[in-house]
């Protein structure tokens, strides 16, 4: 089993609702079992144009898929909760799962970057990353803390 960290976003409609909703759709799923799940933060958007706040959290997973599985697993139940992708738009979403974290997997390849590329620099994830995980080092970066103590 391997331990991953998904960042949850919505902007759109009952966001409570459907991160919650989207937490029990990942723990249904055959290889994903839900471990934890942080408290969910009200926050401003960060990208372009004017958008309503997010809810953000995270959830700790544990799993039997492959990285590039489970980052696809990720992307169905997306889909099913009405996401779009749109590469390199970052507007209003139903739902957002980032795959922030795979283990200690550092991987990089087309579509799937781990740990998660702007994972460092982002208050709204490292919070709840860091009330479920406060030792958690990110690889090649350091410890979640430490991070969270350099985001403004």
């Amino acid at each position: 089993m391997t331990r991953a960290y998904v960042g949850l976003g919505a902007n759109l409609g009952d966001r409570e609702r459907t991160l919650r909703a989207a937490v029990g759709a990942l723990g249904d799923e055959a290889g994903i079992e839900v471990v934890a799940v942080s408290t969910l933060r009200e926050t401003a958007p960060v990208g372009v144009g004017e958008q309503p706040p997010y809810l953000n959290g995270v959830v700790a997973l544990e799993t039997t898929l492959g990285a590039r599985e489970f980052l696809d697993r990720l992307l169905a139940v997306e889909q099913r909760f009405g996401r779009v992708r749109v590469p390199g738009e970052h507007g209003p979403r139903t739902l957002d799962l980032d795959l922030l974290l795979y283990g200690d997997e550092l991987i990089e390849e087309p579509g799937l970057t781990l740990p998660h590329p702007r994972l460092h620099a982002r208050r709204f994830v490292l919070e709840p990353l860091a009330e479920l995980a406060p030792g958690l080092v990110l690889p090649g970066r350091g410890t979640v803390e430490s991070l969270l103590s350099g985001v403004h």
